[in-house]
C-alpha cells in the first residue's frame, strides 16, 4: 500500500478552496514546505505497464494499438467490476461518480453556457469520448465477455475518462499517463501561485530499483489544515470547468480563444499560407487573450496578413519572401490596418450576440447565495468570455481612431531613402 507520511487519508472534507467539498489530504502534525507527505510505489499506479501486467494485456495489444487513456480507461472498468478482488478495490470505492465537470452536464443544465467557448470544447470533448467508446465496445468490450461480463455504457466509459481528466497530474499525461491512487485525493487551492512541482519520481529502495510517485507540500501546513497544490496556473476558467468542474474568481482565468484562419478563397492563399509557415504558423492560428493582459505576440502580425490585399500585394511577392513577416510586424497601410479593426470588431460583436445574458445580468446572479455549483460556473465562464471580447472590442475600436497618427510602411520606407524627415516633411534638394 503507498506510504502516507503524517497524514489522516482520506478525510472526508465539509468545505474546501477550488472544487466542492469532498475527499483531501489532512496534515496530523505541523508540517514544513517541501515535506513527502505521501509515495505510492509504481506497481499501484495505473498505467500502461498496469494494462499490460493484467487480464486486458492480451486484448489492448502491446500498448501501441490503443491511445493510453483509452487502454487505462478500461481498466479501470475492468477493475471497478471485480469489486472487492481487485488489488485497487478501496481505492475506486471511493471516486465519485460525477463531478461538476461539463461533460457531465444535462442538456438542460448546457443550456447555460450557451454561446460560449466551453460549450463547443465540451460537445468535441464528448463526441471524441464516443467515437472511441463505438471503437472498444465492438473490437474489445463485447469481444471480451470473459472480462466485460457486465454490461459497459458510454455513461461508464465516459465516467472513466472523467476520472482520468480530473485526476491526473498535468505532467503526466499524454504517451506516460499514470494515475496515481491516494496522492490525487489532494485538492486545488487558487492562493499557491508557485509553478514549481510538488512531485517527482524517484527510485528507492536497494540501488533506486523500485520507482515511486512522491508528494511534497507546496506550502507550510499547520496541524488538522488540509492539504493542497496548484492544479496548473495556466488553464483558464473554462478549462478548469472542463477537467475538474470549478472556476476561480480570478481574472488571470478568463481568456478567449480567437481562431484566425487564412481562407483558401483568398486569391493569395498560397502565398499567405507560404509566408504563415516560413514564420512558425499555419492556415490557422490560435490566440489566447487573457482579460487584463495584453494582446498575444504576432497577432497583429497574422491579422495584417490575412488583410493584405489591394495596392499592398506587392509585399507578397517573392522578393519580399524573407522580409515581410517583419514589414507585417509594424502598421502596412491604412487601409490594410482598418481592415483588421474591422474584421476584430465585426468578430467580437457576432460572438457576443451568441450569448442569452448581458455581463450585467451575470454580475447580478453572481450575488445571488442560493446558485447551484453548476450554475456557478456556467456564469463564471461566459461574463469571463464576454469581459475578454469587450476587452478586445475596445483595443481595436481604440486603434482605429489612431489611424491617421501610425505610421505606414510607404512612410517608413521614404525615411530610409532619405525623402521624409522624422517629423514627416518632404527633403527637397537644392541644385
Amino acid at each position: 500500500m503507498a506510504a502516507l507520511h503524517h497524514l489522516v487519508l482520506p478525510h472526508r472534507l465539509l468545505s474546501g478552496h477550488g472544487p466542492p467539498p469532498g475527499l483531501g489530504l489532512v496534515a496530523a502534525r505541523d508540517l514544513p514546505r517541501g515535506e513527502v507527505v505521501a509515495e505510492v510505489p509504481k506497481k499501484l499506479w495505473l498505467d500502461a505497464d498496469a494494462v499490460a501486467a493484467s487480464d486486458l494485456g492480451r486484448v489492448c495489444g502491446s500498448g501501441g494499438d490503443l491511445r493510453p487513456w483509452v487502454s487505462v480507461s478500461l481498466l479501470i472498468l475492468r477493475e471497478a467490476a471485480r469489486g472487492g478482488d481487485s488489488l485497487w478495490a478501496p481505492y475506486l470505492a471511493i471516486l465519485p461518480r460525477q463531478t461538476d465537470s461539463t461533460i457531465f452536464w444535462s442538456e438542460e443544465e448546457l443550456l447555460e453556457i450557451q454561446g460560449t467557448q466551453l460549450l463547443s470544447t465540451t460537445m468535441g470533448v464528448k463526441e471524441y469520448v464516443q467515437s472511441e467508446f463505438d471503437n472498444v465496445e465492438a473490437e474489445i468490450i463485447n469481444a471480451n465477455k470473459d472480462l466485460f461480463p457486465g454490461t459497459i455504457t458510454f455513461d461508464d466509459f465516459l465516467w472513466a475518462f472523467g476520472v482520468l481528466r480530473s485526476r491526473v497530474f498535468p505532467e503526466l499525461r499524454g504517451d506516460k499517463l499514470a494515475l496515481i491512487p491516494f496522492a490525487d485525493l489532494i485538492n486545488h487551492n487558487g492562493d499557491i501561485t508557485s509553478k514549481e512541482s510538488c512531485w517527482e519520481i524517484k527510485g528507492k529502495g536497494f540501488l533506486g530499483r523500485d520507482t515511486v510517485f512522491s508528494l511534497r507540500t507546496p506550502t507550510e501546513v499547520k496541524s488538522g489544515e488540509q492539504i493542497y497544490v496548484q492544479y496548473d496556473l495556466d488553464k483558464s476558467n473554462a478549462e478548469l470547468a472542463l477537467d475538474y468542474g470549478f472556476t476561480e474568481a480570478n481574472s488571470s482565468r478568463d481568456s478567449y480563444t480567437l481562431t484566425l484562419e487564412i481562407s483558401e478563397s483568398d486569391p493569395f492563399y498560397e502565398d499567405k499560407l507560404d509566408i504563415a509557415e516560413l514564420n512558425g504558423m499555419g492556415e490557422t492560428a490560435y490566440f489566447d487573450v487573457v482579460l487584463g493582459e495584453s494582446l498575444p505576440p504576432q497577432m497583429i502580425t497574422y491579422l495584417r496578413l490575412l488583410c493584405l490585399g489591394g495596392t499592398d500585394a506587392f509585399l507578397l511577392e517573392a522578393l519580399f519572401r524573407n522580409k515581410v513577416w517583419e514589414h507585417l510586424e509594424l502598421p502596412v497601410s491604412r487601409d490594410n490596418e482598418e481592415s483588421i479593426c474591422q474584421v476584430i470588431q465585426n468578430a467580437c460583436k457576432s460572438a457576443l450576440a451568441a450569448y442569452h445574458t448581458t455581463i450585467e445580468e451575470d454580475e447580478e446572479l453572481l450575488e445571488r447565495e442560493d446558485l447551484q455549483s453548476r450554475q456557478q460556473i456556467a456564469i463564471e465562464v461566459r461574463v469571463g468570455e464576454k469581459k475578454v471580447l469587450e476587452q478586445i472590442n475596445d483595443i481595436f475600436k481604440e486603434r482605429e481612431q489612431e489611424l491617421d497618427d501610425l505610421e505606414y510602411y510607404q512612410e517608413r520606407r521614404l525615411k530610409d531613402l532619405g525623402f521624409i524627415g522624422d517629423n514627416g516633411d518632404i527633403i527637397f534638394w537644392e541644385s
